[in-house]
């Protein structure tokens, strides 16, 4: 492997996930977005707009073709399809929402583990450690939102 800057394999390992995320996904009839938007509801009911805040860093990123741009778009084809009951302006996970969560959950366990396969714990932790101190170095704050790419 050619030496690289560090900036090279952060941009590599971001894209290879998100491809990744993206194909098992879309498997399953839901975006990443919309899965990360399950997995919030999964601690109780939401309002669209902490749920907009809370997603913010990654609606900044591309919007693959074809897919709804806003989170209220993706909110909605989420209640259209019985997985997310909208009540006034909270949102919270209908049973058939958390069922295929947790089947969901599964498959992003297994990318996540696929990813991490052959690096030992203490050297993970090393890596996110280091990512959060160089993120911090260059004007990141703990709760800031990441900016749009």
């Amino acid at each position: 492997m050619s030496e690289q800057p560090i900036g090279y394999w952060v941009k590599l390992v971001d894209s290879l996930i998100t491809e990744r995320f993206q194909d098992a996904l879309e498997e399953h009839g839901v975006t990443r977005r919309q899965w990360m938007l399950l997995n919030h509801l999964r601690s109780g009911a939401a309002s669209g707009g902490e749920l907009t805040e809370a997603l913010s860093p990654f609606f900044g990123d591309p919007v693959p073709e074809g897919e709804p741009r806003t989170p209220s778009e993706h909110l909605a084809e989420l209640v259209e399809s019985g997985w997310v009951l909208e009540d006034g302006h909270m949102f919270s996970l209908t049973e058939r929402g958390n069922l295929s969560l947790e089947r969901l959950t599964e498959i992003v366990d297994g990318i996540r583990t696929s990813a991490t396969e052959n690096i030992e714990p203490v050297d993970f932790a090393t890596t996110v450690n280091t990512l959060r101190t160089m993120a911090a170095n260059l004007g990141y704050r703990d709760g800031q939102a990441a900016p749009p790419q």
